[in-house]
């Protein structure tokens, strides 16, 4: 990932001798050497911006001791002689997080050519590219996620099953939600799973991917939509009348023929129904945790099971 968001930039990545990632650099405030007013005043007030690795710059207006002290006619000069010395320094970009309390400065940086990247509930993040041509900064989030689990239990065949309740058309469908941020694909599953139903049940592997562009409910952005295979672990119903209108445990075979069910659903039901009578190596999608390029961290890698002989081969000499 490293060395895929260094080529989205145009730079190489960097890293230290033993392999992990150097600390964010401090970048000198910009006319502290010539003696600016605007630029020794902010460092007195806090501010401390930043070198990331890619060569850009990154400012925190929350550093502020005193926010409200700041005019903001000494942002502007600040931001302006700022802008200015990176831009001769050869720094890529300038990505600037404005508090929600201190929005008053974004009509100020948006005079300097800063335009708005993300936003989330009590901040704003705004960015000047600063490199050659168009930017090469990455986009914000584009998609949101959605997990639905697929419990069935292989001893009598049946699947967990739930009509939603502020549907117009009632179609049964299996549980689930979007995914929290942070949150572990089969881990939204099993927590869908128990809260729409109160049914516990045990992560086994991915099924299915959609994807949907536009999609309304989603205020236009793009849609994941991911149906899990989960083990049941508990079987008595209690499900949450807020969001169901009908919860049961319905045969997997009536299911898969059944036309009072979503297309997905529909579709999901007849891999399903295959995997339990052939085996579910046949459908699985499995899940292996590996190591991170960066230090501490793991990911979770989706794949069809592979035979040992493959999963274990080594480089011969």
């Amino acid at each position: 990932m490293l060395g895929a968001w260094a080529l989205r930039w145009g730079l190489p990545a960097r890293r230290a001798p033993n392999g992990t990632r150097p600390p964010p650099a401090r970048v000198p405030l910009c006319g502290r050497r010539l003696g600016s007013s605007a630029a020794l005043s902010l460092a007195a007030a806090g501010l401390r911006p930043q070198l990331d690795k890619f060569g850009g710059v990154t400012v925190h207006l929350a550093q502020l001791h005193a926010p409200h002290s700041l005019d903001q006619v000494t942002f502007q000069r600040w931001l302006q002689d700022s802008v200015k010395q990176w831009r001769a320094e050869g720094r890529t970009a300038v990505w600037l997080h404005v508090p929600i309390l201190q929005s008053k400065f974004i009509a100020t940086a948006a005079l300097q050519g800063f335009t708005f990247h993300h936003a989330k509930s009590d901040s704003s993040t705004l960015t000047l590219w600063l490199g050659d041509g168009h930017s090469r900064l990455p986009g914000y989030a584009t998609h949101q996620l959605g997990v639905a689990g697929a419990a069935l239990d292989v001893d009598t065949g049946k699947v967990l099953v739930v009509q939603d309740k502020n549907k117009t058309t009632n179609a049964w469908k299996f549980p689930g939600g979007l995914s929290d941020p942070g949150e572990d694909i089969g881990n939204t599953a099993v927590r869908e799973v128990f809260e729409e139903t109160g049914i516990k049940s045990e992560f086994k592997s991915l099924l299915s991917v959609r994807q949907q562009h536009r999609h309304p409910g989603a205020f236009g952005i793009s849609d994941m939509y991911i149906i899990c295979r989960l083990q049941p672990s508990s079987f008595n119903i209690s499900f949450c009348q807020q969001e169901c209108l009908r919860c049961e445990w319905m045969d997997l075979e009536e299911l898969a023929k059944t036309k009072d069910t979503t297309p997905i659903t529909s579709s999901v039901a007849k891999l399903l129904l295959y995997g339990y009578r052939e085996g579910f190596e046949k459908i699985d999608i499995a899940m292996r945790e590996f190591p991170a390029v960066y230090t501490g961290l793991f990911y979770k890698l989706y794949h069809r099971e592979l035979p040992d002989t493959y999963k274990n081969m080594t480089e011969v000499s």
